[in-house]
């Protein structure tokens, strides 16, 4: 299986995540540059985060538009796999790959900080290496990340175990004070109904090395490589 970084005018997380999968995988990553009109081949895609086109309009508005997105899409719906971190997520629910959308914080500011998240469901490749309720440390660093669905969504989400996370305290707790930018439930992150398409706005990628003094996010790499192969 060949992994795929797709790249935007504006992605800044590129390079990052690009690094840790190589790291992790073993294997080099082939960059998917957004006028392309295939993907290469590639089998698992990523969307990384960042300002895709300085996010002038809406965040992922524009790039949802641009040719590649058409094979990625195309490639979701045949079954392939797909997972958008912070910017990628907001493009992927702008895409109609994931469920809701992500709106402004709810303080209206930009937040950068490190947060708790508590894994909800161990039934996905990206949370597979973890435990159930098991609380992780991630960074956070978006403008628009507020997550929201209406009534029915969100019931549907909980009740079929799409949701991957809920923003936490250290110690797995819930709360309204420990949602940083008022989402829907503290809801970090889902995965389609066919579990092959994730997003979560937390970035694990800045979590995966000794180097950054953090490696909570490594897990979910894990989780995807330990369960399919990488060529």
């Amino acid at each position: 299986m060949k992994i795929g970084v797709v790249i935007f005018p504006g992605s800044n997380c590129d390079h990052d995540l690009i690094s840790v999968l190589e790291e992790i995988s073993g294997n080099r990553v082939e960059e998917l540059w957004h006028k392309d009109v295939d993907l290469k081949g590639c089998d698992f895609i990523f969307i990384p985060g960042g300002f895709s086109f300085g996010d002038y309009l809406r965040s992922g508005a524009i790039a949802k538009l641009s040719p590649i997105m058409s094979a990625v899409i195309d490639h979701a719906n045949n079954g392939g796999y797909v997972m958008g971190i912070c910017n990628g997520f907001q493009i992927l629910c702008e895409s109609g790959l994931l469920d809701g959308a992500l709106l402004r914080n709810s303080n209206q500011l930009f937040i950068c900080d490190n947060v708790f998240l508590k894994t909800s469901t161990t039934n996905s490749l990206v949370t597979s290496k973890l435990a159930q309720d098991q609380v992780v440390k991630i960074p956070i660093a978006h403008a628009e990340g507020r997550y929201y669905a209406d009534d029915q969504t969100i019931s549907r989400l909980e009740s079929n175990d799409q949701i991957l996370f809920y923003y936490s305290n250290e110690e797995g707790e819930v709360s309204s004070e420990t949602n940083p930018n008022g989402s829907v439930n503290n809801i970090a992150g889902i995965c389609n109904a066919n579990r092959n398409v994730f997003g979560m706005m937390p970035h694990p990628e800045r979590a995966a090395s000794e180097k950054l003094f953090n490696t909570d996010g490594l897990a979910m790499f894990q989780g995807i490589f330990d369960q399919i192969e990488i060529a």
